[in-house]
């Protein structure tokens, strides 16, 4: 049996001296990202070697943003830039052995001035009369009188399987994201003669055809309404203004577009695989071509419905689900199909 993991994602009030602290410590979870990620790079460029994310976080202790956060939030960031390289190394590899069609590049700043998640494991955590204490560091102490904050747990959770608390910065708002340790994934008998072919598109977000001759399509005109209908509502707001121009208004129209975005993206993977354990299919291969939304070319308008349909986010979600599920995913080229 296969262990999952699964996140559970609850939206923070919207309180001023909570959201200014918040903001606070994301700013500078997000400058202590760049201060490793440049350790990292200097240590790559220089030396050629990786480090790993608890070397990174030894040699960060004395850095004033290190300093301004929970030291246990402070050393996930310096661990998340860590297991950055460690992605990179192996894409390395698998270029070197002729798997990449491209080189990959290291990794790369943040932006500057912008936030990054804030990561709490598990026992640094404290659940009293259902509220989660989670501790903001000594710098909120004495900025914003604000050593603590206390967040109502989830009533559909265990708290022995949390693992982890994420507090993401969105569109405008946090997120408090749990992630916990999900039921086992009972096997289930797959037949290695059976598989699944999907073709992606734009009305037809997925067309699926089996082996056995079943065939369903995911339907996309839905997700394409509601981007048509996100991007009239920005054009409005912004018409006569700078093209940098951004507002409150806006961050919640992109917060709930992605929100959508999110939920067409699990809804559809799950939806696969279900039907792959229902017909016993082992294999699916999905037809992708690496870069075509960069080099799309079909005009304007087509162009813009086809970039912001998330198709490369349910691929990724459709292949976590596969190894789950011990399911094989190919991702099949399909710039060249035989007649």
């Amino acid at each position: 049996m296969a262990k999952t993991f699964v996140a559970q994602v609850n939206q923070l009030p919207n309180d001023p001296p909570l959201r200014a602290a918040l903001e606070f410590l994301c700013t500078a979870s997000n400058n202590l990202y760049n201060c490793t990620v440049y350790l990292a790079r200097q240590l790559y460029f220089k030396a050629g070697k990786f480090s790993n994310g608890q070397w990174l976080s030894s040699q960060m202790k004395h850095n004033a943003h290190m300093k301004a956060l929970y030291t246990s939030a402070a050393q996930q960031t310096c661990i998340s830039v860590g297991e950055a390289f460690n992605g990179y190394r192996e894409l390395l590899k698998l270029w070197r052995s002729g798997g990449l069609a491209e080189k990959p590049k290291p990794p790369n700043y943040r932006r500057s001035g912008g936030l990054f998640e804030l990561s709490y494991p598990q026992r640094w955590l404290k659940l009293v009369n259902g509220q989660v204490r989670v501790p903001m560091g000594r710098s909120c102490k004495v900025w914003f009188d604000l050593p603590e904050i206390f967040l109502p747990f989830p009533s559909n959770l265990d708290w022995t399987k949390v693992r982890e608390l994420q507090i993401v910065p969105r569109a405008g708002y946090f997120d408090a994201v749990w992630i916990c340790t999900g039921k086992p994934v009972e096997p289930v008998a797959l037949d290695t003669e059976k598989s699944l072919a999907i073709d992606h598109g734009i009305n037809n977000w997925l067309t699926c055809v089996d082996s056995e001759g079943h065939s369903f399509i995911v339907d996309g005109k839905h997700l394409k309404a509601l981007n048509q209908g996100y991007n009239k509502r920005v054009a409005t707001i912004k018409e006569g203004k700078a093209q940098a121009f951004w507002c409150r208004l806006l961050d919640k129209l992109t917060g709930k577009r992605n929100r959508q975005m999110r939920d067409a993206v699990n809804k559809a993977a799950r939806l696969v695989i279900n039907h792959c354990l229902k017909h016993g299919i082992a294999t699916i291969v999905f037809g992708w071509n690496q870069g075509q939304k960069s080099g799309a070319n079909m005009g304007h308008k087509a162009n813009q419905k086809f970039v912001q349909i998330p198709t490369a986010k349910l691929k990724s979600r459709m292949a976590r689900l596969c190894e789950a599920h011990g399911i094989l995913f190919i991702e099949q080229e399909e710039s060249y199909t035989p007649r």
